[in-house]
């Protein structure tokens, strides 16, 4: 193993703070004190180096007095990816940025942030980086945050590298947010994809490009969801129209999980410096619902590190159990969801909705598989997220595959997707109903309380009915799953749609 750069220091213990919200270490001041007598368009550069050992706090910062009189702060950075033995994490480290407003939690000094998706940005009045937020070049002191997301056995060299360019500040334009409302067709049934991702954070994909694939995948409305930035929210101009909704959110993405903040007011930015042992995700839960949106814990099974969700999901308006192609994290996800549905039956609580989506980087992702189907008074902002809340909705893996699901019983009862069926006794019949088209070769599943109690093929068209009779003494709700072929003997199949549930109650 190569020894470490004789300018690689392991940072100093001192300064390390333990049980705040969010754990950090700050290190010595990156001062440019010379810059103040220097020309008009001069520059000044300064380069940290050091070493994050293992064990790190979460993140630490990096504080630089910026003078007056500065119109572009510019910051890149390396670190060395260390060997490490077999099953052992190596280096990754993560950066953004506070100005001098400071760093406190949830505060109004964020700046940006790009993980490890890009090796530099700039700030400056008129113009940022994807990712950071323009705006003046204020005199304080700022902070550049880094986040070692994980850290090998012999440490992590890194260095920063700090450039100013002086001169006059300049204007900050207004940012153009997307509309609250599209034409839509009234109360309708609309398609849409809540997790995605740009060049903002780290997709590959413009905002152009994002909007051209979800009008080609048959979307009406998206959300935008960058990790833990809101910089993509004035980056749509010109690309909603009266056929597609931009809807503005965040990706909230700490290292206990990850959460689309969904449909929130536009400029909204959520903090993710905290863990679940910090009792802090109620906080910021419920900022996301004060700006208009819904919190949804994202992939909650996935196996990346940080990704597996551990914050519960008593502050959840949804959660998403259909994240890009169909894998068994998926199937654990249909799961739990559905042992939470029996269990907000058996104490009489809110239900939690589910919901579908891309989390689309780049090629080949498919932006729309899946997409949730919502059932919305018009195609706005409100009723989309009115829709979601509800559980009005269904997840299909593209626009081809449609479904009508229903429930009636005693005096012309019906209910549809995400209602109540309420009867006159436990033992009324129940007539449960569901239309499909675009599923060719797939099985259509009605699941209880209890499991599956029926199973039906499709025709070889892929439309159809299926139908089946029960009481709410033998279900206390039912919801439909469209499934493909097994692929795994004696495994189930890949979904091709799922509905939320009509729950039924006999009085």
């Amino acid at each position: 193993m190569p020894a470490p750069h004789p300018a690689h220091r392991p940072i100093a213990r001192r300064g390390l703070l333990v049980g705040t919200a969010a754990t950090a270490l700050t290190l010595g001041t990156v001062s440019f004190a010379d810059a103040a007598d220097a020309p008009e368009d001069a520059t000044r550069t300064r380069t940290v180096r050091g070493v994050l050992p293992t064990g790190s706090p979460d993140y630490v910062y990096l504080p630089v007095d910026v003078p007056p009189g500065v119109a572009e702060i510019a910051v890149s950075y390396t670190y060395e990816k260390l060997p490490v033995p077999a099953g052992t994490q190596g280096n990754a480290l993560d950066i953004g940025i506070f100005d001098e407003r400071g760093t406190g939690l949830g505060g109004p000094g964020f700046r940006g942030w790009s993980g490890g998706a890009r090796g530099s940005f700039f700030i400056r009045a008129d113009e940022a980086t994807p990712g950071y937020l323009a705006g003046p070049v204020r005199a304080g002191t700022w902070h550049i945050a880094l986040g070692p997301y994980t850290v090998a056995p012999d440490g992590l060299p890194y260095e920063v590298t700090i450039t100013l360019r002086l001169g006059p500040a300049g204007s900050t334009p207004e940012p153009v947010y997307p509309p609250e409302r599209a034409k839509g067709r009234g109360r309708a049934w609309y398609r849409g994809d809540c997790h995605l991702h740009s060049v903002h954070s780290d997709g590959k994909r413009t905002p152009a490009e994002i909007a051209a694939a979800a009008r080609a995948a048959g979307l009406d409305f998206i959300n935008s969801s960058e990790h833990n930035t809101s910089s993509a929210h004035g980056a749509w101009a010109g690309l909603w129209g009266d056929d597609l909704l931009v809807l503005t959110g965040e990706e909230v993405t700490t290292r206990n999980g990850h959460v689309v903040a969904l449909g929130t007011d536009p400029g909204t930015w959520v903090d993710w410096r905290y863990r679940a042992r910090d009792n802090r995700f109620g906080h910021y839960a419920r900022a996301v619902r004060r700006a208009g949106g819904l919190v949804v814990p994202a992939h909650p099974h996935a196996t990346c590190i940080g990704c597996h969700w551990k914050f519960g999901f008593g502050e959840a308006d949804a959660v998403e159990v259909w994240n890009g192609a169909y894998t068994p994290e998926d199937e654990i996800a249909l799961a739990e969801w559905d042992n939470s549905l029996v269990a907000a039956v058996r104490s009489s609580r809110p239900w939690i909705p589910a919901m579908g989506n891309s989390d689309a980087h780049r090629e080949p992702d498919k932006v729309g598989l899946p997409q949730t189907v919502v059932l919305a008074d018009e195609l706005s902002r409100e009723a989309v997220v009115a829709g979601i809340r509800a559980g009005r909705s269904y997840i299909a893996e593209s626009s081809a595959v449609t479904l009508s699901f229903g429930t009636s019983g005693g005096r012309g009862h019906h209910a549809g997707i995400g209602e109540r069926l309420r009867v006159q006794g436990d033992d009324t019949p129940v007539t449960v109903r569901l239309e499909v088209t675009g599923a060719p070769g797939c099985t259509a599943h009605f699941v209880t309380d209890q499991g599956t109690l029926f199973t039906a093929t499709l025709p070889e068209s892929g439309t159809g009915t299926v139908q089946w009779g029960t009481t709410p003494a033998y279900a206390a709700y039912v919801r439909a799953e469209v499934r493909h072929p097994a692929s795994v003997p004696g495994l189930p199949g890949a979904l091709a749609a799922l509905t939320n549930p009509v729950f039924l109650e006999g009085r």
